[in-house]
């Protein structure tokens, strides 16, 4: 480099004021004239209208990496020593406070301590902080709780609107055969008439009826939705086979769920949250048919019935319970899996010959 540019790149270094650095352009100018020239070029209008398009969004994710920077730092160089915020404000290339939600550097020591990030005193000689060391296994425990807490939350609010919803579909079947239903002491030349109690029309036997057959009831909306699920609910099981209904019917009506096993998820409502087909570890079992399941991939926590769950089979020599049959809740080891036969041979503590399971009988054992 020149001479000048070497010069430059010396009087650039170093701490400016605050008020003559630009954060979308990452500039620092070193006086005032410098910086009203700045705000007049190209490139700064360039990034402003960029600005206005989402100036809460850029404000908060600069706010964000601000927050992140400055406690690492403070983790590193810092971690156990009571500090000067000012001195480590000032070590190192960070965010600068003017493009964040906090107007001064006061204000951002008293949110980390009202947050419970740092311990903060103000001194005649400024404000000072120490970092909070926590335990890892509380923090763990604590994600988890929120998490819980999370799904929870999740699992009121659906069963809110589902029996809402419920709700507003059983008064519009009455609505719509309030509607439809004849207006009272209406009639025809045949001579119908309404009973109390009853809101269906019926034909009076007289001379001209005797022994006709009578015409069925109107039934209401609702009456045929029910229906017609009932005979759906009756006709599916038939499309299988008879080869998959006994163990389907089976295990619907038998809890297999269980704390500590290793299930899959299929359930392809939660496909657009990323756990369809992904695997979780049931931590705690509701209602023997519900299960909450710890994700492995991201740790959330989700409600899911046993019906939208898989077992699954480990590798040899993993650890296995017996989730179904006359040895439900035995643990052991699998031998090997019988691929022909779709079965498994598990070694039962306390027995010395492995037993034959089907695959749906046994479930992957892991530690919580």
């Amino acid at each position: 480099m020149t001479p000048k540019a070497i010069a430059n790149r010396i009087k650039a270094k170093g701490l400016t004021k605050l008020r003559w650095y630009c954060q979308m352009c990452n500039k620092a100018c070193r006086d005032e004239n410098g910086f009203k020239c700045h705000l007049t070029s190209d490139g700064h209008r360039r990034q402003m209208e960029i600005f206005g398009q989402a100036p809460d969004k850029i404000v908060d994710e600069y706010s964000r990496q601000f927050e992140e920077g400055f406690l690492e730092h403070l983790r590193r160089a810092h971690p156990f020593s009571r500090v000067a915020a000012t001195v480590v404000y000032n070590d190192g290339h960070h965010v600068h406070m003017n493009s964040t939600n906090w107007l001064t550097l006061t204000d951002f020591v008293k949110y980390l301590g009202k947050k419970g990030i740092c311990r903060v005193d103000e001194t005649p000689k400024g404000w000072f902080m120490s970092l909070i060391q926590r335990d890892p296994a509380e923090e763990m425990d604590e994600k988890k709780r929120h998490r819980r807490e999370r799904a929870e939350l999740e699992e009121e609010e659906r069963r809110k609107r589902e029996l809402e919803a419920q709700i507003r579909r059983a008064r519009e079947a009455e609505s719509a055969q309030l509607a439809g239903s004849p207006a009272p002491g209406a009639g025809d030349a045949r001579g119908r008439r309404r009973r109390p109690g009853r809101s269906l029309a019926f034909r009076d036997e007289g001379p001209d009826d005797a022994g006709a057959p009578q015409p069925p009831a109107k039934r209401s909306k609702l009456e045929e939705l029910i229906a017609k699920d009932l005979l759906a609910k009756a006709a599916a099981p038939s499309r299988l086979g008879p080869a998959k209904e006994a163990p389907q019917a089976g295990r619907r009506s038998r809890p297999w769920l269980a704390p500590g096993i290793t299930v899959k998820v299929m359930s392809k409502a939660l496909q657009e949250h990323g756990y369809y087909k992904q695997k979780g570890i049931v931590s705690r079992v509701l209602d023997d048919f519900v299960g909450e399941i710890e994700m492995l991939d991201s740790g959330d926590i989700i409600r899911v019935d046993q019906e939208e769950l898989e077992t699954v089979i480990p590798a040899p020599g993993g650890r296995v319970l017996v989730v179904a049959g006359e040895q439900r809740g035995a643990k052991g080891t699998l031998e090997a899996l019988d691929t022909g036969a779709f079965q498994a041979l598990v070694l039962l503590e306390g027995e010395k010959e492995p037993k034959r399971f089907e695959y749906e009988h046994i479930c992957k054992l892991t530690s919580l």
